[in-house]
């Protein structure tokens, strides 16, 4: 996707701030049963095509709305991905800022996920 310079300075301003994973780290925390949440920040009609097996869905227009509600402890460990990694930047810094301590965005998104044959939902 040819996202806006303006757009992009946004994420990687927010990006210098945030952690992040890779897919392969992501996949092994699933796989090793580690004690987090997968959040899919994508849109509604996004995640009903597909979406990474074990995530729960929290689209970017409602998520700081909703977040608290799915997950009051500020403690939780939350990973968040979107379709290539750029909004879940931004929801990551967005639920720092909201008092969230450990969030990390997921570096390529569903993307690079789907790109290593990685399991899915559909």
């Amino acid at each position: 996707m040819d996202h806006s310079a303006r757009f992009v300075k946004l994420v990687e301003e927010a990006r210098s701030r945030v952690k992040e994973c890779t897919c392969q780290e992501v996949h092994q925390q699933l796989q090793g049963g580690e004690d987090f949440h997968l959040v899919d920040v994508r849109e509604d009609h996004e995640w009903r095509k597909s979406r990474i097996k074990g995530a729960v869905h929290l689209a970017r227009g409602i998520l700081e709305r909703d977040v608290e509600h799915r997950f009051p402890d500020p403690e939780v460990d939350l990973v968040l991905y979107c379709a290539g990694g750029y909004r879940s930047v931004l929801a990551a810094e967005s639920l720092q800022k909201m008092g969230f301590k450990r969030v990390r965005s997921m570096s390529g998104g569903w993307r690079a996920w789907k790109e290593l044959g990685l399991p899915l939902d559909h």
